[in-house]
């Protein structure tokens, strides 16, 4: 989250210099991330570009290798965007973090084959039991009387158990008590500054409810920034809204080419 300037795209194309055009848009959006990476490529079977970061040093919050995390989505979507401009043929990239990912239609093959054989069987058809013979009435039985039942007694009372106490739902942070990070207190309190001072919009992802809560408690009183709690589940986040906003400039903004369906990993 840097506003240093973005990654010019560069047009796709066939031949030994697509790859050169993909590592150094790689290597420009990671520097700009603050996380170089060494760059990996291999052919994937269905005929697309196969790239493989083995990042120089921790990877970034909330990637891990060898599984899919919304960053690397996210920087494989910007990416094909970046290169694949209108009018100019298309060859889809895969990133993966640590590993070279799996392409899409063998991953479906593959999950379709496992809820193939995961199917419950048909249960096999039970013999049906033979006519039993028709009983013969009997006469009926005496009458008895019923003797008076008698009063019982009232059954103990039972005490219940005290209700174990509510967890905190996601929009609680800002009521959630958490011991203060100095580290993760300065670097909220930059970005803070930096929203408000730039009037650009941030946004945290992949953080759990503690630290959002931490976040909240380390903006209180920036001038200038709004913070807030956004989504539910794994896709909350903490957003940055200055009260100023500023308009990102051309160069920056990506072409209007949304088919999103050419371009799913």
């Amino acid at each position: 989250m840097s506003d240093a300037q973005a990654p010019e795209a560069l047009p796709a194309g066939n031949g030994s210099d697509f790859r050169a055009r993909v590592e150094r848009l790689l290597t420009d959006i990671l520097g700009l991330m603050g996380f170089p990476a060494r760059i990996d490529f291999k052919d994937a079977s269905d005929g697309s570009l196969s790239v493989a970061l083995h990042f120089q040093g921790e990877p970034p919050p909330g990637v891990e290798p060898g599984k899919r995390s919304q960053v690397v989505d996210s920087m494989q979507f910007l990416l094909n965007k970046m290169l694949h401009r209108p009018g100019t043929e298309r060859r889809f990239v895969l990133v993966g973090a640590g590993i070279h990912p799996e392409p899409r239609s063998e991953r479906l093959k593959r999950e379709q084959a496992a809820a193939a054989t995961q199917a419950p069987a048909a249960p096999a058809p039970q013999p049906q039991p033979a006519p039993q013979p028709r009983a013969q009435p009997q006469a009926p039985a005496p009458r008895q009387e019923k003797a008076p039942a008698r009063a019982q007694a009232p059954a103990p009372r039972q005490e219940k158990a005290p209700a174990a106490p509510a967890r905190p739902s996601d929009s609680d942070e800002r009521s959630l008590e958490v011991a203060e990070d100095p580290a993760l207190r300065e670097v909220a309190r930059k970005l803070a500054e930096k929203s408000a001072s730039l009037g650009r919009f941030y946004a945290l992802v992949n953080v759990k409810q503690e630290d959002r809560a931490r976040v909240m408690k380390a903006v209180e009183g920036v001038p200038g920034v709004k913070v807030s709690c956004e989504g539910e589940g794994r896709n909350r986040r903490v957003v940055f809204t200055p009260a100023k906003p500023a308009p990102l400039p051309k160069r920056s903004m990506l072409p209007e080419d949304d088919d999103e369906d050419d371009l799913e990993g």
